[in-house]
């Protein structure tokens, strides 16, 4: 299961990030953007090497990235402010680009056998892998959709997952039924997002290519969230529910690749053919 993990991560830290940044033209992101295989190549080397000295080191150019993600949040949180007015794809923004610093937080106290805030050291991995894409993708493309098709579902998405996100975090402190809240929160924003997907986004575009990784990405939503629900409530209820590493396997798998890389690379198509369009403004 670690080493599926390790891959998932993989996945979000050298392609879904540098990817999900070229769709947001915020203050000084196109430099991270840039800059960002310098701390997601150690990041990922930290996964693959036994917990010890040089995996914290490498863990830790990593976490310092995602730092820099945290200072261009500040940027675009003050910008909020002096426009005086709060929209929710803003509050999707933000939380896209704050999460993947969380994840880093993580990964460098798992690294270093840290039971931070005494979580067992799977969770941690966990955690890393979650706020990668619950956390970054997720929020990424609920702000893209509300940017390119904005309407009711739109903003409600945009709001919501950043919500369900926050939800479950503060569930892994609060308990189970807290978390299990957050996930319906999120499955909500979730199925949202993929029904703006394949209404608006899918029909827009007579691209092929792009037509079917919305498609993709929709319906890979409905299948992954009903997972994750059944997972939450059954830690809840005890009602049946997926063993963990079967989890990792098809909730934690379809949502990489067949939610976050089919749709922002949907939206990546979407920004070369039509550059106003398709990105998070």
């Amino acid at each position: 299961m670690i080493t599926l993990v390790h891959l998932v991560v993989s996945l979000g830290m050298l392609v879904i990030v540098p990817l999900g940044l070229g769709l947001v033209p915020v203050t000084f992101g196109a430099t991270v953007r840039r800059w960002w295989p310098v701390v997601a190549v150690p990041g990922v080397v930290s996964l693959w090497l036994d917990r010890g000295a040089l995996s914290i080191t490498l863990a830790s150019i990593y976490l310092a990235g995602t730092l820099a993600l945290l200072a261009v949040a500040a940027r675009e949180g003050l910008g909020v402010v002096r426009r005086g007015r709060l929209r929710a794809r803003d509050i999707a923004l933000l939380t896209a680009l704050v999460t993947p610093s969380i994840a880093a937080l993580s990964l460098v106290a798992e690294r270093a056998s840290y039971e931070l805030f005494g979580f067992k050291l799977t969770v941690l991995s966990l955690t890393v892998a979650h706020f990668h894409f619950a956390g970054f993708a997720a929020a990424l493309v609920a702000c893209l959709v509300a940017a390119s098709a904005p309407g009711r579902a739109a903003t409600a998405a945009a709001v919501s997952v950043p919500l369900g996100t926050g939800i479950v975090l503060l569930g892994f402190f609060a308990g189970d039924l807290v978390e299990l809240i957050g996930a319906a929160v999120l499955t909500a924003g979730m199925w949202l997002v993929g029904w703006v997907l394949w209404q608006q986004m899918r029909l827009r575009t007579a691209d092929r290519v792009t037509r079917a990784l919305l498609s993709t990405s929709a319906g890979v939503l409905v299948a992954t969230m009903v997972l994750a629900l059944t997972w939450a409530l059954g830690q809840v209820a005890g009602t049946p529910h997926l063993p963990l590493g079967w989890m990792v396997a098809t909730h934690g798998v379809a949502n990489a690749l067949g939610f976050a890389l089919c749709s922002l690379l949907a939206f990546r198509r979407l920004s070369l053919l039509s550059p106003q369009g398709a990105i998070c403004r």
